[in-house]
């Protein structure tokens, strides 16, 4: 009998490992695809826009906004909103990236040569899953669902999703590593809207001016002009 399980058993690993091949095929098939589509002028748009402090006027004008809105209460809203960042960081590359410990397109010896990679950046060592992925996720999510207006809620999805495809064209992160990110952002935003919802729901009864949530767009808009003019002049 024992005997006989045992013999079962290799069947499906060797089916589980197929299956794992398979996906790995996949995800690098389309990380290729991605990331062959480069030119100079991305090469620095794309380098730009991924880098986390370019983006620090746009945190400060979204928290000027809440703060603006409901001035004390704002409180909770901010430290949601920090909480969720905190989150998706943590999950992401404090515990599945130390866990999975999957190597970045950048660091895979397989395809030395093959990925396209800008100003030599190659990010740390392990990749899966994204927490660029994560972060910009859940706060775009976890901000929107705080502001409830369509034209915010189009520019901070916009701006996460490009965050995304920047790490693919920069060569390091596959898309399932970015899809990853994306599911645990988006699970660290539900969860602090709902934790925020059930412990302090009077301060989600926000009625946001549209003025003042054109801050943040046109915050947005200016930065990528800015970013625009960088890949612009390291282009030529």
């Amino acid at each position: 009998g024992r005997s006989h399980r045992e013999n079962l058993k290799i069947p499906y690993e060797a089916q589980y490992m197929d299956l794992i091949q398979s996906l790995n095929l996949f995800d690098t098939g389309l990380l290729l695809f991605f990331n062959s589509m480069h030119n100079s002028f991305f090469d620095g748009f794309m380098y730009g826009f991924t880098q986390i402090l370019v983006w620090v006027p746009l945190y400060i004008s979204v928290i000027y906004v809440l703060i603006k809105t409901k001035k004390f209460d704002a409180l909770w809203l901010i430290l949601s909103l920090v909480l969720c960042v905190v989150i998706c960081d943590q999950i992401s590359s404090g515990i599945i990236k130390n866990t999975v410990q999957r190597l970045r397109p950048s660091h895979e010896p397989s395809l030395n040569g093959m990925v396209h990679l800008v100003n030599g950046y190659t990010g740390g060592r392990f990749g899966f899953v994204s927490s660029h992925a994560a972060n910009t996720f859940g706060f775009a999510l976890m901000s929107a669902l705080l502001v409830r207006k369509r034209n915010f809620t189009v520019m901070i999805v916009v701006w996460s999703l490009i965050n995304c495809y920047s790490r693919i064209y920069l060569g390091v992160h596959y898309p399932f590593d970015i899809a990853g990110g994306l599911l645990v952002g988006t699970l660290a935003a539900l969860v602090c809207y709902f934790a925020l919802s059930k412990f302090r729901p009077g301060v989600l009864n926000i009625q946001m001016e549209s003025s003042l949530v054109r801050i943040p767009v046109l915050t947005f808009l200016l930065t990528v002009t800015g970013i625009i003019v960088y890949a612009l002049t390291v282009m030529y």
